[in-house]
């Protein structure tokens, strides 16, 4: 038996998140939380993982937060895992603001506790690939072609879509 880790959204990326945690023996997924009760249902029923009305009861139970909400309640549910003695992991972007970033960074490291950002791209096997090839870049462009998706139109497209190019470029030049 691995870490007890929650998940705190069974939306798109949660619904990803909580398939891949049942999959892994590393951690024991205790259950997910979101408000959506549909959501909830599907969910339980589709992963066999237990679905919690309340946040504060999932977080009770488990070692560590997967945090897979929209941006703007990232801050507020890290800082309550982390003033539980929770690891946390979150979705990028980690806030919405520089400010409420630094503040889970200090907690984090106040309670020892590790929060990690999904950075994911950065291990996209395209971009592996590449970092073989590309040791000391000169010039990087980049160019995002995808659908609109109105999913990410809660923060900027910085924070949702160029924070990926950002990760992945200084990924590529070990910074």
């Amino acid at each position: 038996m691995g870490m007890k880790i929650g998940v705190l959204g069974a939306g798109h990326l949660g619904n990803i998140h909580l398939k891949l945690l049942a999959e892994l023996q590393e951690w024991d997924v205790v259950g997910f939380h979101d408000p959506d009760i549909e959501k909830s249902k599907a969910a339980s029923e589709t992963y066999g993982i237990a679905s919690y009305s309340s946040v504060d009861e999932l977080v009770s139970e488990c070692d560590a937060l997967d945090i897979v909400t929209p941006t703007l309640s990232h801050f507020e549910c890290a800082k309550l895992a982390l003033a539980n003695n929770k690891h946390v992991f979150i979705e990028k972007p980690i806030t919405n603001t520089p400010e409420e970033a630094l503040e889970l960074v200090k907690m984090a490291a106040d309670s020892g506790r590790v929060v990690q950002v999904g950075h994911v791209e950065r291990f996209n096997p395209a971009f592996t690939s590449v970092r073989e090839h590309c040791s000391q870049p000169m010039f990087i462009e980049a160019h995002r072609l995808a659908e609109f998706n109105p999913r990410g139109t809660d923060v900027s497209v910085v924070l949702d879509l160029m924070i990926h190019d950002i990760d992945i470029i200084l990924s590529l030049i070990s910074s």
